[in-house]
């Protein structure tokens, strides 16, 4: 993997830009707003998707396989860190010395002088960043934004505006939100991860420190996470407002109601509000808060803030509907650390009724497999009825002797509520057996887990008589 210097400077000019892994959900959502501006687009990726079908219906032009000659009369290559040394348009990029910019580097010169209101956090980031987007133009604001998911009412994840706004979903796996001259940064949470990047949990907090100190207006940090909190012990920023349950929160929670679409009461400067949302889970009337403190620190009125954060209907791979077979309904998300998979499957839990949950599992790299392949087990026992562990996703490592899916299934306390299954197939074929009429199916993963989902809904429709294998009693 490549690893790219995020201290060279950033030209002036980009000119015509060309995307290594455009269909990739941060770069194409970046590539688009390139085009918004007026930049000449053109990519290449592995294969094609919507994504990319949607940026050549923008006007970018995108190859299919990597080739140097896809690079073409580019001025600037941009690339992200998953990207091979071998990869042929990156080396003939060096050789003919053209820019080299890491996504955030990009963004970064995207942005340029506009207020920027910046989503950090191991989880919650995407949706924060579309309700922030959402409630914003409900507003009546028009903001620029780049996120790290398709906002389903707007059917985009990434658009140029005519505010001085830009709100962007700010990646700190490899320290690159720390590049970007941030107005307001949102921490939703300091959930040590990405330690093959950082070394130590001491290290992902500085970083996150130094993210929060930087911010020229204010700071909106979690005050429920024990990471967060870790953080703000430690800001001297003369402005910090602490959103979640507990206390001595300046924007707090009451009276959380996780049956169906979660509701709750906001409470914030001696005033309180009740708040209906869409979307489930107790962890999404969190990540409201956040939001609503960052739309009434950018001068949004209250009262339109939650009027705006209440229309939001979601993120494209959040705890998404993909179809129903059999009385089965086949969710998919991008849940991929332990934390995550906990407030999927609880959210999933307080929808589902009497149903079970059964949940297929991606592990999403082998160094996060590895380090984490307990607490993976725990999580999915205690709150799956039944589990489905497919192979490793490495994405930008390399395979690791011995680290297979087979990690986090052996880990299982008890061996009947979970099956290691590496072909795709046959993991779709097991989880029809499992599934009976009114159960919820989970795929839950970042790598490319979604794409089973037709073969899911497949061997749902084939299936007969299932065979109940699982436990009657529901994960508590």
């Amino acid at each position: 993997m490549i690893k790219p210097d995020l201290d060279q400077p950033i030209p002036a000019e980009l000119g015509a830009v060309h995307f290594v892994g455009i269909g990739g959900s941060g770069m194409s959502g970046i590539a688009r707003v390139f085009l918004a501006a007026g930049h000449r687009v053109t990519g290449s990726d592995a294969r094609d998707s919507a994504a990319v079908e949607s940026l050549r219906a923008a006007g970018a032009e995108i190859a299919i396989g990597h080739d140097a000659a896809n690079v073409g009369d580019a001025d600037t290559l941009v690339v992200t860190g998953a990207l091979w040394q071998d990869n042929p348009e990156y080396q003939l990029a060096l050789s003919k010395g053209l820019p080299v910019l890491h996504r955030s580097q990009a963004l970064a010169w995207l942005v340029g002088q506009q207020r920027l209101v910046s989503v950090a956090g191991a989880h919650g980031k995407t949706t924060s960043t579309g309700m922030i987007v959402t409630a914003l133009l409900a507003a009546g604001h028009d903001p620029s934004f780049v996120n790290g998911g398709v906002i389903q009412s707007l059917g985009v994840s990434a658009r140029g505006g005519d505010d001085d706004l830009f709100v962007v979903e700010a990646d700190e796996s490899d320290g690159s939100f720390l590049l970007y001259d941030t107005s307001v940064a949102l921490i939703t949470n300091v959930d040590a991860d990405h330690l093959d990047h950082y070394g130590s949990h001491e290290a992902f907090d500085d970083a996150f420190v130094r993210f929060a100190s930087a911010a020229r207006e204010f700071v909106v940090v979690s005050s429920d996470d024990d990471g967060a909190v870790r953080v703000t012990e430690r800001l001297d920023h003369p402005l910090v407002v602490t959103f979640g349950e507990a206390a001595d929160a300046d924007v707090r929670l009451s009276d959380v109601a996780t049956t169906g679409p979660v509701s709750f009461t906001l409470h914030a400067e001696g005033r309180s509000w009740p708040v209906q949302l869409r979307v489930p889970g107790r962890h999404n009337a969190v990540n409201a808060a956040g939001a609503f403190a960052v739309l009434v620190g950018l001068g949004v009125d209250a009262e339109a803030a939650i009027a705006g954060l209440e229309t939001f209907g979601g993120t494209e791979r959040r705890f998404e509907l993909h179809g129903v077979v059999r009385g089965v309904s086949v969710y998919d998300d991008y849940a991929h650390h332990p934390t995550e998979v906990a407030a999927a499957l609880q959210a999933a839990r307080s929808v589902v009724g009497d149903g079970r949950l059964i949940a297929v599992h991606q592990p999403h790299l082998y160094s996060r497999t590895r380090m984490m392949a307990g607490e993976f087990a725990e999580t999915y026992e205690r709150l799956a009825d039944h589990t489905i562990v497919l192979d490793v996703y490495g994405a930008r490592e390399d395979p690791e002797p011995g680290v297979t899916g087979a990690l986090v299934s052996e880990r299982f306390a008890d061996p009947d509520r979970v099956d290691f299954v590496s072909d795709w197939q046959a993991a779709a074929d097991r989880t029809a057996e499992v599934a009976r009429e009114g159960d919820f199916v989970i795929t839950l993963g970042c790598g490319d887990v979604y794409r089973i989902v037709p073969q899911l809904l497949g061997s749902l429709d084939a299936a007969h008589e299932p065979v109940v294998a699982v436990a009657e009693d529901s994960a508590e």
